[in-house]
């Protein structure tokens, strides 16, 4: 009777050890899915996103960033005028594996609406914008520091000298063309900006467009804010822009900004376009300060 007694308490012991056992590995379960979502890695499907990839998603989304601006006949004009030279752009891009039916769409089309832009067609982007800016007559380029003489003139910069896809001397183009029209307040918003966004391959402004970067953020500040665009709009839209043309830059940024709690998508456009972090010394500072900092790609700064 005694043995029987002992061997239920000792079955009861057992069964209340596996309750004690089994409610540990549980909650070791839960633990370990926490400690998986800390680091945001998610499985879709059969695969795991990890926290990086999870950040360049956001960054650079692979679905299409559409440009709230129409571009209308621009490309059309800019070919006429010579400031694209087709034959010249058009043996560029074979070199390159050809231009799609859209983006072709954007040369000669003269009733085009929107622009999709991804990490495919960027470039192509990048050199119209940079044309636009180029082209189109504005103060900025007329008075500011593109024409200081302690820089010998305009045409010695890579935004200038580097346009080689002109219909003869790129500088009868430079800022001689009235392609976009600006109201003195639109224009006053464009000066004010310009001087507040920055590029990470140089330490130079928009205001300062030096580069082919910074002449392409100009022509588009100059668009959107000719079609009515508010200043926050044009911020958030140029650090979208931005970072299709610098994907590594602002994917190290946002890994950056993570480690202080910070998202992506609540990061200040002002802020983050400003020299603390686009210009290129305000990125090397950032860059000090990331594990590892992302090392793909982006547009250089030729044609």
């Amino acid at each position: 009777m005694q043995e029987s007694n002992l061997s239920r308490e000792s079955a009861f012991r057992l069964f209340s050890r596996s309750i004690i056992i089994s409610s540990m590995i549980i909650a070791g379960t839960f633990i370990y899915i926490n400690e998986r979502n800390s680091v945001a890695t998610d499985k879709v499907g059969n695969s795991e996103i990890s926290k990086a990839e999870l950040i360049e998603d956001a960054v650079i989304p692979a679905k299409d960033f559409i440009l709230p601006v129409e571009w209308g006949d621009l490309g059309v004009r800019l070919t006429e005028l010579g400031v694209i030279d087709k034959e010249k752009f058009s043996a560029l891009y074979e070199r390159r594996g050809g231009i799609t039916d859209r983006e072709w769409d954007l040369i000669n089309n003269p009733n085009n609406d929107s622009i999709a832009m991804n990490s495919l067609n960027s470039g192509f982007l990048l050199n119209l914008f940079w044309a636009l800016g180029l082209a189109t007559k504005n103060e900025i380029l007329d008075s500011g520091p593109m024409v200081d003489p302690q820089y010998g003139g305009a045409e010695n910069f890579a935004s200038t000298g580097g346009w080689t896809l002109a219909r003869g001397n790129v500088m009868d183009h430079y800022s001689m063309h009235r392609l976009i029209s600006l109201t003195a307040d639109e224009q006053g918003m464009v000066e004010e900006m310009s001087k507040h966004i920055f590029r990470p391959c140089c330490n130079n402004p928009t205001h300062f467009p030096d580069c082919n970067h910074g002449m392409a953020m100009l022509g588009l500040l100059e668009l959107m804010a000719s079609q009515g665009l508010s200043e926050d709009e044009m911020y958030k839209i140029a650090l979208r822009v931005n970072s299709y043309w610098f994907p590594d830059a602002y994917t190290t940024i946002a890994t950056y900004l993570d480690s202080k709690g910070i998202a992506w998508k609540d990061a200040d456009p002002r802020a983050i376009l400003d020299s603390g972090y686009s210009s290129g010394s305000g990125y090397r500072n950032i860059v000090s300060q990331v594990s590892s900092p992302t090392q793909k790609s982006g547009s250089g700064c030729g044609v």
